[in-house]
């Protein structure tokens, strides 16, 4: 549709801001099927959703306002899930509808509620705001959403992973059947088409995302690194590809925290974005990103959402995606508008197999490549100073009397040269990463395992999480029963019904003599069954998966109606204690089903209120 096709103060306000065509989602949600009509549109991050939905209810809202900018009740209501989203939206929205002069309030988490509610009072047509924030309101009768012409649930997807949707059913139950609702999101999973189902009627969709779901204007890398090597690659990506903008992903506030510092300690301008920043240090933060006084922002999924820089060019995923959802929701960053971007994904050695299925089901082909090396980045140093030292300038006379006494002093080569020098010691240094080479991949394999432990014997333990059991009252039961210290102990592994521990192979012998002569009757606690497993704990857990592919039902090892944990009545082998008891299973609700072990860690000789049961074989692992 062409621009002159639309609302004149919509055209003006596009044209104003340079558009001479709109974007494919954008020209979809405004053809003459798509009008009146509630829609579910999916379509890639920064493919101009934002302006999509700002059209689509366009018509209504402007006969609804009749040429007035104030309205008695707001007629159209968005719902983003963060914070950075919602106060996007509102300023996109803003330019949008400028010319007609209808007022917007923004609600979100955060913020003085008491501005928000007063700002709702003044009569807004639009409000925007996040799930919480606009309960908040509704439940206190400063929302009334009774004279809605449409709602728009925008990333859709990302507020039901955050758990709002208990929010969302309650602000969509009180709004009038006869609004329009518009869902936007990248992706679509099942639990939005149940959310469609219930409080859409007869919905277009549009999916604007096109045969894969990789994003044309990005460029992905999967860099293999060594697990120790992250950071480091990390800090030479940034450098080869010295970005204007990047963003690096984490997985955790913690994560964010730690290479917020290690880049500060490198000397790169970077800014930390997480759940633990107040609102203030979110917005000082992107307005440093758009000052250019940073260029490098850490930060978690959650905290990214929204972020729309447009000089944002290199996406680096420090921590691999937990799906190929986040994966697109994190790379979409960049690639905007038409412009190009990159997203590295540092992948370590021992997670390559994981990254490679992700990308497949993402239908994203990215290239395989090795960290940025020192040499590398110096010959892209080498061009980036000599196109900066090139460029053409201006210069004032002041500048130009300055240079001569310079080249009074200096000779031309001695200036350049300090210059350079000048220019360089501004670049944080690149560092030394370890060859990617078979043997370098095996040694950090080998440095995964503790000295003394390459050789190992598995011993088996009557007892897994079923009766709450962990590692911090294992530890010194194995300890006490094998007569070794916990130093001669490797890993331990905890199923549902049993737990295996290791012991490296030259004491194997003497430990399983012990934990033999220690079994005791008299004791609860020496009365679990502890023996030598030869097969380790995964070998029947292997057979499940393979039964279990074969069309074949789960294994149960255990025999029928009972189990050496388990009375045949089905009852949990320990009694409940009392809550804060320092006995492992203890607490409310111990026992199978119950919570876990909720007291203060063991410090001494753990025992049990009763007795494990059975004696045929004991259990072995059920694939947990």
């Amino acid at each position: 549709m062409p621009l002159s096709n639309l609302p004149p103060v919509i055209g003006e306000a596009l044209s104003a801001r340079g558009y001479d065509a709109l974007t494919p989602v954008q020209q979809a949600v405004t053809e003459p099927e798509a009008h009146g009509r509630d829609m579910i549109v999916s379509a890639q991050t920064g493919s101009g959703k934002t302006v999509a939905f700002g059209l689509a209810l366009a018509p209504e809202l402007l006969d609804a306002v009749g040429g007035t900018p104030l309205s008695e009740k707001p007629l159209a209501l968005v719902i983003a899930p963060t914070r950075e989203l919602a106060l996007q939206v509102s300023r996109e929205l803003g330019w949008l509808y400028a010319g007609a002069g209808l007022r917007i309030a923004t609600c979100v988490g955060g913020m003085d509620a008491s501005k928000e509610r007063r700002a709702l009072r003044a009569g807004p047509a639009i409000v925007v705001g996040t799930p919480g924030r606009l309960r908040d309101h509704l439940e206190r009768g400063a929302l009334d959403l009774s004279g809605l012409v449409g709602v728009v649930l925008d990333e859709a997807d990302e507020m039901l992973d955050m758990g709002f949707r208990e929010d969302l059913e309650e602000i969509l139950d009180a709004t009038p059947d006869t609004r329009r609702t518009l869902l936007f999101s990248a992706t679509m999973p099942r639990p939005i088409e149940r959310l469609a189902e219930r409080y859409q009627r007869n919905a277009l969709r549009l999916s604007l995302a096109g045969e894969t779901r990789g994003h044309g204007d990005i460029a992905y890398q999967a860099i293999t690194v060594g697990p120790s090597e992250i950071e480091n690659a990390v800090v030479n990506l940034l450098r080869f590809h010295e970005a204007e903008t990047a963003i690096c992903f984490c997985a955790t506030r913690e994560s964010v925290r730690r290479l917020h510092a290690t880049l500060q300690n490198r000397g790169f301008g970077v800014v930390a974005l997480s759940g633990e920043h107040s609102q203030s240090e979110r917005n000082q933060a992107l307005q440093a990103l758009r000052d250019r006084r940073a260029r490098v922002c850490v930060a978690t999924d959650v905290a990214a959402r929204g972020i729309d820089l447009p000089t944002l060019s290199l996406v680096i995923h420090v921590e691999i995606p937990r799906d190929a959802e986040t994966l697109q929701h994190r790379s979409g960053r960049t690639g905007r508008a038409g412009k190009k971007g990159t997203a590295a994904l540092v992948v370590p050695y021992n997670r390559r197999r994981r990254v490679e299925g992700m990308l497949r089901g993402a239908q994203i082909e990215a290239e395989w490549l090795d960290a940025p090396t020192p040499e590398a980045i110096r010959a892209k140093d080498r061009t980036r100073l000599i196109e900066r030292l090139t460029e053409p300038r201006e210069f004032d006379e002041y500048e130009r009397e300055l240079g001569a006494q310079l080249m009074a002093k200096m000779s031309p080569e001695d200036i350049a040269t300090a210059l350079v020098q000048t220019l360089r010691a501004e670049m944080p240094a690149p560092e030394e990463l370890i060859a990617n080479t078979p043997e370098a991949r095996d040694r950090a394999k080998a440095e995964r395992h503790r000295p003394g432990f390459e050789d190992v014997v598995w011993f088996r333990m009557s007892i897994g999480r079923r009766q709450n059991a962990e590692p911090r009252w294992l530890l010194p039961l194995i300890c006490r029963r094998g007569h070794i210290t916990r130093n001669e102990i490797g890993a331990i592994r905890i199923g549902q019904h049993e737990s295996w521990f290791q012991v490296p192979r030259p004491i194997a012998a003497k430990v399983a003599e012990t934990v033999t002569r220690t079994a005791s009757p008299e004791d609860e606690q020496d009365e679990i069954m502890i023996e030598e497993a030869p097969d380790g704990p995964r070998i029947e857990a292997r057979e499940n998966r393979r039964k279990h592919a074969d069309g074949g039902g789960r294994v149960d090892p255990r025999p029928a109606g009972r189990g050496p944990h388990r009375k045949p009545g089905g009852k949990p082998p320990f009694k409940k204690g009392k809550p804060g008891s320092v006995k492992p299973g203890a607490g409310k609700g111990a026992g199978a089903g119950g919570k876990p072990f909720a007291g203060k860690p063991f410090a001494g000789k753990p025992k049990f209120k009763g007795k494990p049961k059975g004696k045929g074989k004991p259990a072995g692992p059920r694939g947990d």
